[in-house]
This record gives structure tokens, C-alpha cells and sequence, in this order.
């Protein structure tokens, strides 16, 4: 019968009216209750469920029903706090907030003395209110009358015996002996004379006794007797004093619950802790003035990792954050709230504290936002993505163009926090456009902590984009007259140096890194030389890759390419110049042999004038003054022969008077060097009238150049402009024959078929002083294959 109604009892509990979904058994049998985890059907709120069979212990009846009746009408901080009672034929069902048996800590020893007094004090502080101002005894003060809550606060219960010394049938005086383990708990006095013993004795002494065991249960562990109390062993040694009072066999002598925390309130007493402090002070914190809202925060920030957590995020968070929103608290008290949020987990975090921080981040509070943004490494995590980009980035970006320079700074920095949570779309939009504003920004520490920042995005940023805009940012803040800028700058792009391509790297930053280089600063330089050995290092490694050269294969043009080289330059001249130098000297040796003597015009003086027609082609005229009639063709024969390799003195003193002249007017490409003009007048005595000048059917040499630059073929060079033998012949000498005579316009000079057409002028006179000048006929372009245009 009795298992029907057990059953009948539980199906009960399990059937949807019950407000309760029971689940697991967590006490330890030390109770007459059972205590179990449970849910409340209503707002699944977490909660426990004692419960108490009556069929089990029909004799501890009276005692359960004792304890439903005082917990409903006893509410006390310290007291576990009741929801329902539900009571029928077979249980007894006390329905409280979430709570843990403080059994459970002390076995694991998972308290800190911190902890400890924090939790003796409040078990205190209720023990004075129902000794004094209830006029009660609770009678069963020990480890398993003692809960935790969910803010890890210690609550009593147990009150079972719990009776007002007002009543003359008090349950303690009749019951108290069907407490489990009431004699290895029980005060002397109650061992010797019984229940009833305590009315003869101060209210509180049973109490206190039990307060006694329960300090020693805490620090030590276990109690198995009254023997052990004379040796306190882990007991704090600033509370020995005044626990040896409580366990004092003397009733009468006895330290009171109440006189217990007036000795440890005392100025350096035990229970003068900054978590009891700060336990006492969050409940008041809105209402507390700003110098003691400081000196609560300053307790705030003394306490160890060892607090309790779960007290500060159920009781002392939640009065921080109405602080901080509504009570003026300021950045001080985020301060607070941050270390208590640490403390909590991603889910926690986001349904507690991630709604406030984002309001918080509209606050129009200057010194709110610096503090968010200080702490916003700490918390962006934790804060989602879409809540990221949709309602704290649009709350930053006012702080990029705020006038508190402190405001810009801090924005700057906290890009660095919420970068991995912006879009795309945003990072290389928005963003880089108020980057760019702080890059020119009048406060220097603000443009150098943007380089420093879009170093450390450089990664971040879209590929298409990012070399351009980081160039342009580090090549600027290279020229910042602010030493760190610069300094940041060029370690900036060291670090960076792996997302700019090779190009870049020699064509764009090395040029501006070697500025940096004489740097007025000191620490400039040494950082540019650090960067400059890691670009050339990059540079170099890249060049050593690339190919020898990217010109076609060789074919019939680089053959006759590097023929027409070979003639134009020396090939013994291996110095960088030797071309330039080798084609200097064949225009000299040109020249030398255009020019006409001067050794065998007898009695001749003439004057050289020079025109160039529309034609291009040169047609010189010459002034003929006749002294001494030309006795004989073979003064040509018997000229003085010279070596090719050697210049006549008249050759020479013609180009020490012209030569710097035409360098003065040379052209760019240099083509004109040596067809400096000759306009300068002949220095004769007697001029006289001029003559054209016949070339006697001599073959048009500045046509057959023309042709053969526009023939693109390589041939053999005329006579007159190729290297003659040193071992030949004269420059000057010329065929035998009769000369021509003046008046059929054919000159003095006879025909020389080799130099006919590159001759531009010949002039014999009968004193040897006579002036030759240096012809300017149109050079030919050596060149075959047009290397010069290519160079250019």
C-alpha cells in the first residue's frame, strides 16, 4: 500500500499540473529532505525542489512541516528564498530558488579564505537577525544547513527546529532530538541537560555553538566531534580568537552570532575584506556619491581572481550596469563591469552585456567612448559579426572626424579590434576614405598611428587596390616632418614588403627609402637601412630569376647589326666609351680625307664659301686669286705623303679654333658634331671675285648614302670614309693628267675618282698661310639596322 502511494506521489510530481519538471538528486542524505534539480514549467527558469516523503518518516513530520511553514513567513537576504510549498496526502514539495549543497565545496575544497569569511559573514549576519530580531533559535546551525545560491552567495536553511523562544511549546524543546547527527552537533549543555537546557542559558548560545562548528567545518573539512574544536588548524589565524569564544563549553561566556561580526567589523578584523565591503556597497552603488562610488571601484579592483564569479555576475554586475547607464557611473564603473565580464562565457556575454555595450556605444559621452574603445579589444569578440558591422561601426566612424583629438586617436586604434569583423565592402571603402582623413590629420601622433594601422590591415585590404593605396600612404608619411611618422613609416613597409609585387618594390619604394636614407634624423636612418638592405635583398633575388635578355634570335639582321658595329667601333676598346671614342676618330679620319692640299697651290690664295640648297646637298663656291701662273700638274706628284694615322698641322689647327664651338651647338643625338657651320670669312689679303665651283661629273655621294641607308643592306663603305694603310699612299694624292683651268670652271684640282663626291671644297694658294676649313657633307648612317633609333 505503501509503494501504491509512493507511486501514485510521484506520478504526481511528473504529471503536467506539478509547475515543476523534477530532475536529479543532488544532496548527500544528511537532511530529512531530498533535494533535487529542477525546472519551472512556466518560464523554464532553473530551481530546486525539496522534498520530503511522509510516508518514509511519518515521525519527522512535524519537523518538515516546521520548516515550510517558517521558510514562508521568514524572509531574510541570508535565508534560501521560497517560490511555492505544496503539500498532500504523501509529500511535501518546497519549491526554492537554484541552489547547491555548500557540502559540495567543502569536500572539494574549492573555497578561498576570501570565500570563506565572505560566506561566514553572511551566515552570521542572518543568525543576528533571528536571534535578535525574530527572538529565535534556529538550533541545527551546520555544513548541511548551508546552501549556495546561484551568485554563490550562502543561504540558510534547515529549519526544521527553528522556534521563537516566545513559545512555550517550541518544536526545538520536543523535536530536536530527531535531527540527524543531533548529538555530534549538539552545544554541551543540550548533551547534558537536553533540549529544554536552553532556556536557562542567553537565546543565542545554541546557535552561536553551532556557528562554532560551522567555522571549523569550513576551513578544516569535516567535524566527527565536540574533541576537535580545541585545535583550530587551518582556521584563519586573525578569526582564532573569537572562534575558541563560540566553541566555548560555558554557554554564558559564549561569543553571540551578533557580537561574532561586531568583532569582525572591527577596524583590521576578520571580516574587514574588500569582497564583504563590496557586497555590503553594490546593493546602494546608484545612490552612492562619486567619491564613494571611487572607493567602491577600488575595492572592485583589489580583489583577487579568486572572488566568486557567480556572485558578480548575478548580483554585483547587474547594479554596475544600471550604475553606468543610468546612475552617472561613468567609464570607471565599465572598468569594473569588463572584469567581471572576462569572467563569463561567449553566450553570457552576448545576452548580458552585448545589448548595453552597444547602447552604449551611441552615448554621447566623449570619455564613455574612449573607454569602449579601449576596452573593445576585450569584448569584440564575443559581440556577433552582424551586430559588428550593422550597430557598432556606424557608432565608431563619428569618432574618425570628432574634434577631440583623443577621440580620432582611439578610433584609429580600435579599427585594428573590429577589422576581422568588417565586409569587404567596408574595409575598402568607408574605411580607407576616413584612413585617408587621418593620414592628414593635424595632430602627428594621429597620422602616425594611421600608418602604423594600415600596416597592420595591409593584408585586409582588397588585392585590386591595396599596393596603390599603401604606396601612396607610406611614400607620404616618408615626408612628414613628424621624426616618428617617418620612422613608422619605414618600418611599416619592412614589415609589409611580401604584398607588393617586385616592380613596385625597385620602381616605387626603393627610390624612397634611399632619400631616407641622409635623413636629419638618426633613428631615420638606421630604420631606412634596415628596410633598404630587405628591398634590395628582394629586388635581387628577383632580377637574379629574370631572363639574360628579351631580344629575338639572332638572324641576318643581329649579323649585320654586329657587323656594322664592329666597323663603327675599336674592337681592341673594351672601356663602356670605346664605340663612342672609335666613332669619334673614323669622322676624323673622314674628314681627313675630303680635305685638299694646300702645299702645291703656287702662287694660289682661296677662299672657301659654303651654301647648302634646297637639295641638301652641298654646292661650295670658291674665290680664285691668280698671282703666280700653275706651272705643272706634278706639284700633286710630288706632295709630301702623310700616314692616315696622323693629321696635317692645318687639320689640326682647324679644329683647336672650331671644336668647342660645334660642341656648343651640337644636337641631342649628337649627328651635327662635326658639321659645325663655316661661315666665318677666309683671312686673305686680296679676295676676289668667286667662281662656281664644277665637280666635273664627279658621282652625287650624298644621294648614294641616301640610297644605301634605305636599302637596309650592308656594303662597303667608299674609299675615302674607310681606314687607308698607313703604308700607302698620300691622303692627297691624286692622278696625273693636265689640270683644269679656271676659266672652263673646273678648278685647280684634278679629279680623284676615290674622293670625288665626299670632297666639299679645295683651295690652292701661293702663300702657305691659306686656312682650310672642314668640310660638311651629310654623313652616312652607318648603321644598318637602325640601332640608334632604338637606343633614343
Amino acid at each position: 500500500m505503501d509503494f501504491l502511494k509512493s507511486a501514485v506521489a510521484s506520478a504526481i510530481a511528473k504529471s503536467s499540473s506539478f509547475p515543476v519538471t523534477v530532475g536529479d538528486r543532488i544532496d548527500a542524505g544528511e537532511s530529512i529532505w531530498a533535494l533535487h534539480n529542477g525546472v519551472k514549467k512556466d518560464d523554464n527558469t532553473p530551481c530546486c525542489l525539496f522534498t520530503f516523503d511522509i510516508n518514509k518518516d511519518k515521525a519527522r513530520l512535524p519537523l518538515a512541516k516546521n520548516a515550510a511553514r517558517k521558510l514562508r513567513t521568514l524572509r531574510h537576504p541570508g535565508v534560501i528564498r521560497v517560490i511555492d510549498v505544496i503539500e498532500n496526502e504523501t509529500h511535501i514539495y518546497i519549491i526554492t530558488e537554484k541552489v547547491t549543497p555548500l557540502s559540495w565545496h567543502i569536500k572539494r575544497k574549492s573555497l578561498s579564505e576570501e570565500t570563506i569569511k565572505w560566506g561566514l559573514y553572511s551566515v552570521s549576519s542572518t543568525l543576528k537577525f533571528i536571534n535578535n530580531e525574530a527572538s529565535s533559535v534556529h538550533g541545527a546551525v551546520r555544513v548541511a544547513s548551508i546552501y549556495t545560491s546561484e551568485s554563490g552567495e550562502w543561504k540558510l536553511g534547515g529549519f526544521e527546529v527553528l522556534s521563537s523562544m516566545n513559545e512555550d511549546d517550541a518544536i526545538i524543546y520536543t523535536y530536536g532530538s530527531l535531527l540527524p547527527d543531533s548529538n555530534r552537533y549538539a552545544p554541551p549543555e543540550v548533551v547534558n541537560g537536553g533540549w529544554s537546557a536552553i532556556k536557562k542559558n542567553p537565546l543565542g548560545a545554541p546557535d552561536a555553538y553551532g556557528l562554532g562548528i560551522l567555522v571549523f567545518e569550513a576551513f578544516n573539512g569535516s567535524f566527527m566531534g565536540n574533541d576537535q574544536l580545541n585545535q583550530p588548524r587551518s582556521i584563519s589565524a586573525n578569526m582564532v580568537q573569537s572562534y575558541r569564544r563560540l566553541v566555548n563549553s560555558n554557554p554564558k561566556l559564549r561569543l553571540s552570532a551578533s557580537q561574532f561580526v561586531d568583532q569582525g567589523k572591527k577596524t583590521g578584523g576578520f571580516f574587514e575584506t574588500p569582497l564583504i565591503h563590496i557586497t555590503e556597497g553594490a546593493d546602494s552603488l546608484g545612490l552612492k556619491s562619486e567619491e564613494e562610488r571611487d572607493q567602491f571601484l577600488g575595492e572592485l579592483d583589489e580583489l583577487t581572481d579568486d572572488f566568486p564569479e557567480d556572485f558578480f555576475k548575478m548580483k554585483i554586475l547587474p547594479e554596475l550596469l544600471k550604475s553606468v547607464e543610468f546612475g552617472g557611473g561613468g567609464p570607471s564603473v565599465f572598468g569594473a563591469i569588463m572584469k567581471i565580464g572576462l569572467k563569463m562565457s561567449d553566450d553570457e556575454f552576448e545576452s548580458r552585456l552585448g545589448p548595453v555595450v552597444i547602447r552604449l556605444f551611441n552615448s554621447p559621452d566623449r570619455a564613455m567612448r574612449v573607454c569602449l574603445l579601449d576596452n573593445l579589444p576585450l569584448m569584440v569578440d564575443r559581440i556577433p559579426q552582424k551586430d559588428v558591422n550593422g550597430k557598432i561601426w556606424p557608432a565608431m566612424t563619428t569618432g574618425f572626424t570628432d574634434t577631440a583629438p583623443v577621440v580620432r586617436e582611439q578610433t584609429v586604434k580600435g579599427v585594428l579590434s573590429v577589422i576581422s569583423k568588417l565586409s569587404d565592402r567596408v574595409i575598402n571603402g568607408e574605411l580607407l576614405r576616413f584612413l585617408a582623413k587621418t593620414a592628414n590629420d593635424e595632430q602627428p601622433g594621429i597620422r602616425t598611428n594611421t600608418i602604423i594601422c594600415l600596416g597592420k590591415i595591409a593584408r585586409n585590404l582588397g588585392v585590386g587596390s591595396r599596393s596603390k593605396v599603401l604606396i601612396a600612404a607610406f611614400t607620404r608619411a616618408l615626408r612628414d616632418p613628424f621624426v616618428h611618422a617617418r620612422n613608422a613609416a619605414l618600418m611599416t613597409l619592412n614589415a609589409t614588403i611580401d604584398v607588393f609585387s617586385d616592380d613596385d618594390c625597385a620602381t616605387k619604394i626603393l627610390p624612397a627609402i634611399c632619400v631616407m636614407l641622409v635623413d636629419k634624423e638618426k633613428l631615420v636612418r638606421d630604420q631606412a637601412n634596415k628596410a633598404l638592405d630587405s628591398y634590395l635583398q628582394r629586388v635581387r633575388k628577383y632580377a637574379s630569376a629574370m631572363p639574360d635578355t628579351v631580344l629575338p634570335p639572332e638572324g641576318a639582321a643581329s649579323t649585320a647589326t654586329a657587323a656594322a658595329l664592329t666597323r663603327m667601333g675599336n674592337q681592341n676598346d673594351t672601356g663602356w666609351a670605346g664605340w663612342a671614342i672609335s666613332s669619334f676618330t673614323n669622322k676624323l679620319a673622314g674628314a681627313r680625307g675630303e680635305m685638299a692640299p694646300t702645299a702645291a697651290m703656287n702662287g694660289s690664295a682661296l677662299t672657301q664659301t659654303q651654301s647648302l640648297p634646297a637639295s641638301g646637298r652641298a654646292t661650295p663656291s670658291i674665290n680664285v686669286v691668280h698671282e703666280k701662273p700653275v706651272s705643272s700638274p706634278k706639284a700633286f706628284a710630288t706632295h709630301t705623303p702623310r700616314s692616315s694615322t696622323s693629321q696635317p698641322p692645318e687639320v689640326e689647327e682647324a679644329f683647336g679654333e672650331d671644336s668647342m664651338d660645334a660642341w656648343g651647338t651640337m644636337d641631342d643625338d649628337g649627328d651635327n658634331f662635326f658639321d659645325a657651320s663655316s661661315n666665318r670669312p677666309a683671312k686673305t689679303a686680296n679676295p676676289g671675285p668667286a667662281a662656281a665651283f664644277d665637280d666635273g661629273g664627279e658621282p652625287d655621294f650624298a644621294g648614294w648614302l641616301a640610297a644605301q641607308s634605305k636599302a637596309k643592306t650592308p656594303k662597303q663603305l667608299p674609299k675615302g670614309l674607310s681606314k687607308t694603310n698607313t703604308t700607302g699612299g698620300s691622303l692627297n694624292a691624286r692622278p696625273s693628267g693636265p689640270p683644269r683651268s679656271a676659266s672652263a670652271g673646273g678648278g685647280i684640282m684634278a679629279k680623284r675618282p676615290a674622293v670625288a663626291a665626299a670632297r666639299t671644297a679645295a683651295s690652292v694658294a701661293a702663300n702657305k698661310d691659306v686656312k682650310k676649313e672642314a668640310p660638311k657633307p651629310k654623313e652616312p648612317d652607318i648603321n644598318d639596322d637602325d640601332w640608334g633609333a632604338d637606343w633614343e
